[in-house]
This record gives C-alpha cells, sequence and structure tokens, in this order.
C-alpha cells in the first residue's frame, strides 16, 4: 500500500534544516548529549525503581535520520495489513498499485516530516539491538532548536529532556512485558481493519462533516479518529491509556528528579509548557488534524494520574501498573484515577 522508497525521498525533501551550527557545535552536543543521557540514567532506576534488563544504544541524531527510523518502524507495523490485504485479494496490481503506492508514500513522508522538526527524543522499541529490542534516539537540531528559542540553560535542558527519554527507556526495558503487549495491541489494530468492498466509502463518507468540525477547532478528534470502526476504536482507546500512562509517568520523573540534576528545572518547565500552546493558526490546524493536540494532552492527563493514584495508595501502589497487562489503566480511568485504585486496589 505504501511507497517507502517515496515516503523517505519526501520526508527528506519536506524535512526543514535545524538550526544553524559549526562542526565544532555540532560535536559539542552530541557529545553533551550522550553525557546527559548517562547523567539520567542512575536518577531515573532509583526513583522509578525499574532496572533494565538489557543495555540498548543511545543514537544522537538529525531530522533524516529520525524519520528514516520511524518509516522503518512504520513498515514494520504495517506489515500484518499488507498481509491481510493480500489474503483477501485487495491489493491493486499493476498501475493502480504504483501510482497509489507513491500517493500514500507521499502523504506519509509529509507528515513524518511535519513530525520530525518537533520530535525531541524518542525510545524506538522496535528496532531490534544486539542485547535486545530497543533503541533511544535524541533528535539533536529538535533539541537545541528549542534550548534556544525558550533561552534556558543547554545543558540543563539537554540533561532535562534526557530524563524523559531515559524514563521511557526504563518503561520498555525493564517492564518484560511491555514491547509484547504494545506489539500485539498494534496487531489487534490492523486485525480489526475492514477491508470489505464498501467499508471505507462508508469511512469517508461519514468522516466528512467531522472532518470539517476538526479544522475549525470545534472537535477534539484527529484523522486517524475518523477512519476507525467499533473495534479499532476499544484497541486505540486501549492504547491511549498505555500511552497517557507512560507519557505522563515520564514527565512526573523528569520534574520530580529535575531538582536534583537540573537546577533550571522550574523555569525550563513553565517555558516548555507555554511553548506547548504557541503556535501558528496552520500550524494549529496541521497538529489538529495529526492528533498533536491529543499527543499533548497524554503527557498532562498521563501525569495527573500518576501523581494523583500515588497520593491515594503510595509508589508501591502506583507500581502495580507494571505488574502486569490487566494492571494498566484504561483511557477512561486515565481521567478517572480512583476509578482504576478501586478495581486494581479494591
Amino acid at each position: 500500500m505504501i511507497d517507502w522508497n517515496v515516503a523517505q525521498a519526501t520526508a527528506r525533501r519536506l524535512m526543514r534544516p535545524g538550526p544553524e551550527m559549526s562542526q565544532a557545535e555540532v560535536g559539542e552536543v552530541v557529545a553533551e548529549l550522550r553525557e546527559a543521557s548517562l547523567v539520567a540514567e542512575g536518577p531515573v532506576r532509583e526513583f522509578t525503581g525499574l532496572v533494565p534488563r538489557y543495555p540498548t544504544p543511545v543514537l544522537v541524531v538529525d531530522r533524516p535520520r529520525w524519520a528514516d527510523a520511524n518509516l522503518q518502524a512504520f513498515s514494520l507495523l504495517m506489515a500484518p495489513l499488507d498481509e491481510k490485504l493480500a489474503a483477501a485479494g485487495k491489493l491493486p496490481t499493476g498501475l493502480p498499485r504504483a501510482i497509489g503506492g507513491r500517493v500514500t508514500g507521499a502523504e506519509l513522508g509529509a507528515i513524518v516530516a511535519f513530525l520530525g522538526g518537533k520530535v525531541l527524543g524518542q525510545f524506538d522499541p522496535f528496532a531490534e539491538g544486539e542485547h535486545g529490542p530497543g533503541r533511544l534516539l535524541l533528535v539533536a537540531p529538535n533539541i537545541v532548536h528549542v534550548e534556544r528559542e525558550l533561552d534556558v540553560d543547554p545543558t540543563d535542558f539537554r540533561r532535562w529532556v534526557c530524563l524523559h527519554e531515559e524514563t521511557h527507556r526504563a518503561q520498555f526495558t525493564a517492564v518484560p512485558w511491555m514491547r509484547d503487549h504494545m506489539m500485539g495491541k498494534v496487531d489487534e489494530l490492523m486485525d480489526a481493519t475492514d477491508v470489505g468492498g464498501g467499508a471505507m466509502t462508508e469511512m469517508v463518507s461519514d468522516a466528512l462533516p467531522e472532518l470539517v468540525r476538526i479544522v475549525r477547532g470545534e472537535s477534539d478528534k484527529s484523522l486517524s479518529d475518523l477512519f476507525q470502526n467499533e473495534q479499532q476504536r476499544a484497541v486505540v482507546d486501549g492504547l491511549t491509556g498505555l500511552m497517557s500512562l507512560l507519557e505522563g509517568h515520564a514527565d512526573v520523573v523528569m520534574d520530580d528528579i529535575g531538582p536534583e540534576v537540573v537546577p533550571s528545572v522550574a523555569e525550563i518547565r513553565r517555558k516548555f509548557t507555554k511553548r506547548r500552546g504557541a503556535g501558528s493558526a496552520l500550524s494549529k490546524v496541521v497538529r489538529r488534524l495529526l492528533g498533536y493536540e491529543a499527543k499533548m494532552r497524554q503527557y498532562s492527563d498521563g501525569a495527573a494520574f500518576v501523581r494523583a493514584v500515588t497520593d491515594q495508595v503510595g509508589k508501591d501502589g502506583f507500581d502495580a501498573v507494571w505488574a502486569e497487562p490487566a494492571h494498566l489503566p484504561t483511557r477512561a480511568e486515565i481521567i478517572d484515577p480512583k476509578s482504576w485504585v478501586s478495581r486494581v486496589h479494591g
């Protein structure tokens, strides 16, 4: 369905250049980010109690390399859907397949290019490594761009970012079932995709009015929300609960550990939170369409959940979320932490 070469070429062509830096400055940033990752590792482990079972690499990358890594992950995640379409005889052939694959490749490449200018760091749980799955990506030009825009201490900001990303690395490498659980949810999402004759046409027809509302800012949905059936929505609700937990937990860790290793953490958080709500009108429309605004809510909602649960049952009580997949909060429980405490702790 997707021409991955076109997606890669489009992403690289549309990717905006990063901030101007000399070779010496680039080398300095790369070295400091690697050091910041090491500095963050110990405090994160001590604070969370999550001890990685195996080492994973830390890669300091530019925007094109981040795009390549994510397209590789998308290709892996899309494979089950391709197989399902092939088995159902729904994959186009000949010229329609070539044209369709190029169009979808260009669309995906444009999305990746947009996101590639915003992501500061990311733990990629899908990449296979020497010791086990996963790798930590730190996007150097984006980190430098934001620290300059916020006018904050570069060393502090880089350590602050690494506290967040190191928490994600711990979540996936210390919790033995986390990666397989997420992969299973993605497979469920693909399995629930309706490849029947008129299914997509009906979805598009029903989605058009809601699409107008999204563009106007009258809806909190995204494009992906419009093209989900009931089965997929149930899976997405589970994934939303999981991602809100992971992102919110990482935000709590970075802010609570922050004063130990990031002297200006309060200033950074204040300026960074203000920046999240800024942007041009066009940028905000694009962010709504891509679900970027909903992603930002995952941080705040998830952090509120972590703090509320910890206040009610303590850190040991909160840590029950890592015990088994059944203990993960649902999308509704993220908003209502008491319901999670009642379900899990009685």
